[in-house]
């Protein structure tokens, strides 16, 4: 009795280079796809310039808080906000405008 030997199928033969053919695929997905380790790394570095801006926006809402307060409550902050930029003045007081300095004549002359 002679035994009949079947030649190899096509995934016994080919089936070490099919894996490490989908494993090579995966590992280039995790690192170049788009949830892949690159993309991760570029949203952890978007995320930590969002958290930066976030904390300075929340010391400008602060400083400004702070102006706001001062406003409502700092009779000397009200009184220099009045004399300088509403152009106000004690009773008996009087106030000078001069015109700004005119910086090209000014540099002209000096020769």
């Amino acid at each position: 009795m002679s035994r009949v030997v079947k030649p190899p199928s096509f995934w016994q033969r080919n089936a070490r280079v099919i894996l490490g053919v989908a494993l090579a695929a995966l590992a280039v997905h995790d690192v170049f796809g788009a949830h892949g380790f690159l993309a991760m790394r570029r949203t952890q570095k978007e995320m930590q310039q969002i958290r930066a801006e976030i904390a300075r926006l929340d010391r400008d809402n602060s400083q400004l808080g702070d102006q706001v307060n001062a406003l409502k409550t700092d009779p000397k902050t009200i009184e220099r906000i009045a004399r300088e930029e509403m152009g106000l003045a004690r009773p008996g007081e009087k106030i000078f405008k001069l015109p700004p300095p005119d910086d090209a004549t000014g540099a002209g002359n000096a020769h």
